[in-house]
């Protein structure tokens, strides 16, 4: 499911664009008489695509901004600037009573389903509560039955709707989620780390899950991850994103087998091997230095104060991503 990226994003058969995407949040100072001293740069400028019926990995390491970037895009945090079209429709230019009929066909799961999920409301009220917010089924049986339809489908027992979320397991708290993204029958579902918080024989199961209901239903997915043997798992295409900024873009396959830039080289000679004789062979890069702040990123490249090939230019100019190979983008000078 790969998409050609040129300077110019292709828009053929893409449920969502995003161009030119910011998110900065600001600093204040002062007991009373509060000012803005600086700027987090959590989102600092960044485009991309999203075919119809693909998973788009985000990877990155903990702070880059990938949460932020699916929450800007869902306008749980509005952008500072950039635009969101999804189906034609630009997301950030909207005021909320506009984007209610659509935040029907976009959802999330989010990361930690013990924080996600309402401690006082039953497996069953959480489930209807979004069918009864929009709507869309007056008759009280009709919600219970949609309740059971919606449990099993994520294979729960349908008698769970009668529980609190802190009578099931981690994994069955996440299937919740998942079960009450699907409500309302979305098009476009951002998944924020949804199995970072579960156990290793959990998280295959959740990723299988995922994988169906994709099939079943025709779902689009932004899988948001810093694990990325999970991602080459599920993703079809993966953005790579490090302070702010996207840094790659390539199809999963020609990612993991011909990376371009240094940090996503680095990102996965991090990444384990279980073959020994290969893992004992393979080259190491090592990153010198720590990640710097959003709040003062690096001038030129963000990347070049820990870049293993960095040359004096990448301290001054700012690289554009571009198209180095067919459907695969770098933001490097080097390459």
């Amino acid at each position: 499911m790969a998409q050609t990226q040129n300077s110019t994003l292709n828009t053929q058969n893409s449920i969502l664009e995003v161009r030119g995407l910011k998110k900065y949040f600001p600093i204040y100072s002062g007991l009373f008489a509060q000012r803005v001293e600086g700027w987090v740069r959590a989102v600092d400028d960044i485009s991309f695509s999203i075919r119809r019926g693909e998973t788009l990995g985000l990877v990155g390491e903990s702070g880059c901004g990938k949460t932020t970037t699916g929450r800007c895009i869902l306008q749980l945090d509005r952008p500072t600037a950039g635009e969101v079209l999804f189906e034609g429709q630009n997301l950030a230019r909207m005021a909320d009573a506009a984007l209610r009929p659509l935040r029907r066909q976009m959802q999330i799961v989010f990361q930690d389903p013990y924080s996600s999920l309402n401690p006082r409301m039953t497996i069953g009220q959480i489930l209807s509560e979004p069918i009864r917010v929009h709507r869309i089924s007056p008759d009280g049986r009709r919600y219970e039955d949609r309740v059971a339809e919606l449990l099993s489908v994520v294979g729960l027992n349908p008698l769970m709707a009668g529980r609190y979320p802190h009578e099931l397991s981690g994994g069955q708290r996440q299937r919740v989620g998942i079960a009450r993204a699907l409500a309302l029958e979305p098009k476009f579902i951002v998944c924020d780390e949804p199995i970072s918080a579960l156990d290793v024989s959990i998280q295959a199961q959740i990723l299988n899950l995922l994988e169906e209901l994709q099939e079943r239903f025709g779902l689009t997915y932004l899988f948001i991850a810093h694990d990325l043997s999970v991602v080459r798992h599920i993703s079809d295409r993966i953005v790579v994103m490090y302070l702010g900024k996207v840094v790659e873009i390539a199809d999963r396959q020609e990612l993991y087998e011909n990376p371009l830039h240094p940090y996503t080289k680095a990102l996965l000679s991090a990444v384990p091997i279980p073959d020994p004789l290969v893992e004992a062979k393979r080259e190491r890069v090592v990153l010198g230095g720590e990640v710097p702040s959003p709040l003062n990123p690096p001038h030129g490249c963000i990347f070049h104060s820990r870049c293993p090939i960095a040359v004096e230019e990448c301290s001054q100019r700012v690289p554009e991503i571009r198209e180095v190979r067919p459907n695969h983008r770098a933001a490097c000078i080097r390459v």
